[in-house]
């Protein structure tokens, strides 16, 4: 069994103060590893990095057309959001529009991550609802998949309809059979892979375009939607939204809790699979970055790439005192 190597280092002046180790893998249409980094074979929980998967049943049941879903609503469905006015506002009438409010959401409440609004709320002594959770754009899909079905309320348990149809389309585009699952943090079951399968199975959604089949159909429309809309998809400031808009093709990211992130790249069929071992956001940043900019995605010298690729280190009086980087290598 491989070790994971390592991803980012992080610099104080001219010392190597830590490094973040993990393990990254590309893979091709065909489900071969293009590129391998640490070991393929380690199994490992996607978190929100799966949501993409998580929504194909959404799309392939017909619930979004028969619910004329929007591609906006689609990128929801796929979203770690902030929870900001552009997220809130768009859940909210989704809800609606099916009968239902925010205590339908098995979510659980979270307090906004944009400034702006967290700061109204606790002006106005208002406290954070479900649909403020980062992953209530995905539970929405749940819900409108749920009413399609006619299927109970608890939709976040493993034995639910939407979860079975959820492990089915795992399993399927992962082509592995996964170990199990732990509970994420907005309750919904979370299934386990290897690197590789996470990989295989973003390379299948870099080439669904290429095929008519129902599922791929869908996955080539959550693709869509995720990079057309990516301010949605993440929110102002965060990695996926920033990066996806200055790709030099279209492509779709996404982050996951615990350093995890995949790209998409339908232009060349491939898919990026990324973990931190030590679960840091800046590793996994960092990495996802420099794979980019490797293959020749994302333009090193860009300031939107730097900020992840080669961020600054600052102290408490504003003087740069050091940085992060790749790993000697990784965007060799």
């Amino acid at each position: 069994m491989a070790h994971p190597v390592s991803l980012a280092e992080v610099w104080r002046g001219p010392f190597l103060e830590s490094h973040h180790s993990g393990h990254a893998v590309i893979c091709d249409g065909s489900g071969q590893i293009v590129s391998a980094w640490g070991d393929p074979d380690a199994v490992v929980l996607p978190r929100s990095s799966s949501k993409m998967i998580q929504a194909l049943p959404l799309v392939m049941s017909g619930a979004a057309d028969a619910r004329s879903l929007t591609s906006e609503q689609l990128a929801l469905a796929c979203a770690s959001h902030q929870g900001a006015p552009i997220h809130v506002d768009r859940v909210n009438r989704w809800l609606a529009d099916l009968g239902l409010d925010d205590a339908a959401l098995c979510c659980g409440p979270q307090v906004s991550r944009d400034t702006d609004l967290k700061l109204a709320m606790i002006r106005a002594d208002e406290s954070p609802c479900r649909v403020h959770n980062n992953c209530s754009g995905k539970h929405a899909g749940f819900l409108t998949l749920t009413q399609h079905l006619g299927a109970g309320p608890d939709y976040v348990d493993p034995d639910h309809p939407v979860q079975r149809a959820c492990l089915d389309a795992f399993e399927t585009v992962t082509d592995l059979t996964s170990p199990g699952f732990g509970i994420d943090g907005c309750s919904a079951p979370n299934f386990a892979t290897t690197m590789h399968g996470m990989a295989r199975a973003m390379a299948w959604f870099a080439t669904a375009g290429q095929r008519s089949d129902t599922m791929s159909t869908a996955a080539a429309r959550l693709v869509e939607a995720m990079h057309t809309h990516p301010e949605l998809v993440a929110g102002e400031g965060r990695a996926c939204t920033r990066l996806m808009r200055v790709a030099k093709e279209p492509v779709a990211l996404k982050t996951g809790a615990e350093g995890y992130f995949i790209a998409i790249l339908p232009t060349r069929g491939l898919g990026v699979a990324i973990k931190a071992a030590d679960g840091a956001t800046r590793a996994a940043e960092c990495a996802i970055a420099a794979i980019l900019v490797r293959l020749d995605v994302l333009d090193a010298a860009h300031p939107e790439v730097k900020a992840f690729l080669n961020p600054s280190i600052h102290n408490w009086d504003g003087l740069v005192t050091g940085e992060i980087r790749p790993a000697p290598g990784f965007l060799a």
